[in-house]
């Protein structure tokens, strides 16, 4: 069986293993030969239609996966893709979906079962030294399962037994603060809200979620800023903006009906400028596989006008450059600048415009790795536009100052006043379908005076008021012994968190893990001393309860609610929906609950009904949440009204970050392959970016590679420093040129981020930093 590449990196104690062959990784093994030609095609398009049908016949959907192609992202009786979190289109659209929604639906959805057969032929031990995609491919997970410790192996054990150890683990602990509760991005609203209010009344604020590590450093700022933690821009406004400015984002595999949306910018003649270090597919041209015309004549759209490749964490300086270069404007065109809003709407704008005075041209070119001639052109396009929008995602947040960064995009915004009408405002793209949907419906680690008191008046609860924990609060309470029952609502957290050795220590020192998944992953058999596996309906599947079919909702990036209706009928009998599964850990954890857990269940609208009475925007969900394309949750910031100290936008006065790295140092990102979703990897392929048969791969600038005596495609070992001077290896790992800034590097996740340290998380938001690793990229010792 194929081998896994988890657990390898070598720690600066270590010497490095001894292999004569390239470092595995958590694909699928193959023995076909690595290549790697640039892609010249157009993102999307026939290209995508290929892939579909190729996943369509590996995972045998062809009759299932059609049927789901033409139900998804309906908002009549369709579900909601399980994979990103891009609003669906509000103008009857009757294909909304994208290649890579199609992969994560039908792995779902595939024939294979992982049932008891599997795992009494297989022990954990084994399980564990296969990959990712291995364990993934053994299909869906048909009935609870719980290890015994002294076979080895997972046995099915009933529902109501399953439950009973969660509650007697949970009811022996000495404090509720020794469980931690996760959540993944695909757990809907209604089972949301539940999560956190059995957390909650057991008595913890322990609440870590995906977002932690994703998207925290987003709504920190945000909410600094504006007095919210989300964007203030939905469709509509892209639709009707004059310049869009997509920053870290690859939007071509993460977010890929954004495609549709900016085809559409460039036909009607909006600016779109995309800034990242690397140029990704999404930032060429597009052919959108639903406008049938185009397929049929192979017509491509453009969807950039401007690409600017910004050194790894250089999107600040930028900002500062284009928002120095409005200021300067300003002296000879009053208009540059919208005096009006400032005055009447911002807080803090004299400081904000001294210290763009004061900081040189010269250190904006050496932080951005721009020319000042690059940053001008970026800034002569926010100029002329009237309505500018500004998108982004992980390339911005997941570094040490993101939380400063995303508050000098709104600092930007606010120079002439592109907030709070149509065509404007933040939008950061949010990655997980309902990432966005958990953190308002209360997954959230800190949550406020207000929310616990709605929480505690509806629910008849006392619930904690000190803050919880996060993700990386969580993996070092495992070690410290502070954290001893790790719950994790879908996801992969052994693979998704950093420091990959670090955090399967820290699970395996807990008393109990349970995991509620669709399909085994690397977090069941990297587990405590007891564990537990309970399957769960998909998203695509049919929720039946006691008065009758169930739907859930979710929010999607831009703050629109909907229901989401499964077609198919689920994988085994044996399968709980969330919902069900989280009432019966709380009912038997907490015996003499009042909360009507029962009752909940039966019927998800009177989940609902109580939820419109704790959150805020969620007035009448019943039946706001039936209309033909749901709601939006009311943003105050949209309107002008800013929930802050001053009750106005506040302009932020950070000092410009040094993030030009020293010495021999590359600054390493994490990202996804196209052919992935998360951890979740379908091949080890990346099409857009022109490789196929390679995951374990750092990309890096030629003149980077030549400096250093390193020959394309040839083998190399990568050393992180922490931020506390310890280091982490991988070796055998192949080096590919490719372009990109000098002092960048690439290279994907799940695998490298063993090259993270527990200790590298950013001071400002606690997210780790998956986008600014320090590396040093050598030729190999194998």
């Amino acid at each position: 069986m194929t081998t896994s590449g988890a657990d390898k990196a070598v720690a600066d104690d270590e010497s490095p293993h001894d292999a004569e062959t390239p470092a595995g990784g958590e694909g699928p093994t193959t023995e076909k030969q690595l290549s790697q030609r640039a892609y010249h095609h157009p993102a999307a398009g026939w290209g995508a239609a290929k892939s579909v049908t190729h996943v369509l016949l590996r995972e045998h959907t062809l009759i299932d996966g059609p049927r789901a192609i033409f139900k998804m992202n309906h908002e009549s009786g369709g579900f909601d893709c399980p994979g990103c979190a891009w609003p669906d289109d509000t103008k009857g659209l009757k294909l909304d979906i994208c290649e890579n929604g199609i992969k994560h639906v039908t792995w779902e959805m595939t024939p294979k079962r992982a049932g008891r057969e599997l795992f009494a032929a297989h022990s954990v031990s084994e399980l564990a030294t296969w990959t990712d995609f291995a364990l993934e491919d053994t299909g869906r997970l048909t009935e609870p399962m719980v290890y015994n410790e002294e076979t080895d192996h997972y046995e099915p054990i009933t529902w109501k037994a399953a439950f009973e150890l969660v509650g007697s683990e949970l009811r022996a602990l000495d404090d509720p603060n020794e469980a931690a509760f996760y959540t993944s991005g695909r757990l809907g609203n209604e089972a949301t809200f539940l999560y956190q209010l059995m957390a909650r009344e057991y008595g913890t604020n322990n609440l870590p979620d995906c977002s932690n590590m994703c998207h925290e450093a987003s709504g920190r700022a945000l909410q600094a800023s504006l007095g919210t933690g989300k964007g203030t821009a939905d469709l509509a406004d892209w639709e009707s903006a004059d310049a869009l400015f997509i920053m870290g984002v690859n939007a071509a595999s993460n977010a890929p009906r954004m495609l549709t949306a900016l085809a559409e910018a460039y036909r009607r003649g909006a600016q779109i400028v995309h800034v990242n270090p690397l140029i990704e597919a999404a930032a060429t041209r597009t052919i959108v596989p639903h406008e049938f015309v185009d397929m049929a004549l192979f017509k491509s759209t453009r969807t950039s006008t401007l690409n600017l490749q910004v050194r790894a964490g250089g999107d600040m300086a930028l900002l500062r450059g284009m928002a120095k270069a409005v200021i300067e404007e300003s002296a000879s065109d009053p208009k540059a600048l919208d005096r009006e809003f400032i005055d009447r709407h911002t807080q803090g704008f004299e400081e904000y415009r001294a210290l763009c005075e004061a900081t040189p041209w010269q250190e904006l070119e050496r932080q951005s790795g721009l020319t000042r001639a690059d940053i001008l052109k970026a800034a002569d396009v926010y100029s002329r536009s009237d309505r500018t929008l500004i998108s982004w995602c992980l390339g911005v947040s997941q570094h040490e100052h993101g939380v400063d960064t995303v508050r000098e995009i709104v600092n930007l915004l606010l120079l002439r006043g592109n907030l709070g009408r149509e065509g404007a405002g933040p939008s950061p793209v949010r990655g997980h379908s309902n990432v966005q949907g958990n953190r308002t419906c209360g997954i959230d680690h800190r949550p406020t005076p207000e929310f616990l008191d709605r929480l505690a008046d509806v629910c008849g609860i006392d619930p904690p008021r000190a803050h919880g924990l996060d993700t990386v609060g969580v993996v070092e309470g495992m070690h410290r012994g502070t954290v001893k029952v790790f719950v994790g609502m879908g996801g992969n957290f052994a693979m998704a968190a950093p420091d990959t050795s670090y955090t399967a220590e820290g699970l395996r020192r807990c008393g109990l893990t349970v995991q509620v998944s669709t399909k085994l992953n690397r977090s069941h058999v990297i587990h405590g001393r007891k564990a537990l596996i309970l399957p769960c309906l998909g998203r695509t599947e049919k929720d039946h309860q006691r008065r009758g079919p169930q739907s859930t909702s979710v929010e999607d990036s831009m703050s629109m609610v909907h229901l989401s209706l499964g077609m198919k009928r689920p994988a085994s009998p044996h399968l709980l929906s969330e919902p069900a599964i989280i009432a019966g850990m709380a009912r038997a954890t907490l015996p003499n609950s009042a909360v009507p857990w029962e009752q909940y269940i039966e019927d998800y609208d009177r989940i609902r009904d109580t939820m419109s009475q704790v959150l805020d925007g969620f007035e009448d969900f019943n039946r706001r949440v039936r209309l033909p394309l749901g709601f939006r949750i009311k943003q105050p910031a949209r309107e002008l009204v800013f929930l802050t100290p001053s009750g106005r936008a506040e302009f932020s006065a950070a000092v410009l970050p040094d993030v030009v790295p020293k010495d021999d140092m590359l600054v390493l990102q994490t990202m996804r392959s196209h052919d992935q979703w998360n951890t979740t990897i379908y091949s080890d392929d990346d099409r857009y970016r022109g490789i196929k048969n390679l995951r374990t791969l750092v990309l890096m600038n030629r003149a980077d590679m030549r400096s250093r005596g390193i020959v394309p495609g040839s083998l190399v070992d990568i050393t992180a420093t922490s931020k506390d001077g310890s280091k982490r290896s991988l070796t055998g790992y192949r080096a590919l040129s490719y372009d990109m800034p000098r002092g960048c590097a690439a290279g994907y996740m799940p695998e490298m981020n063993a090259l993270i340290g527990a200790a590298d998380y950013s001071t400002q938001s606690d997210q780790p930093l998956m986008k600014n690793v320090n590396v040093r990229v050598t030729p190999s010792r194998l």
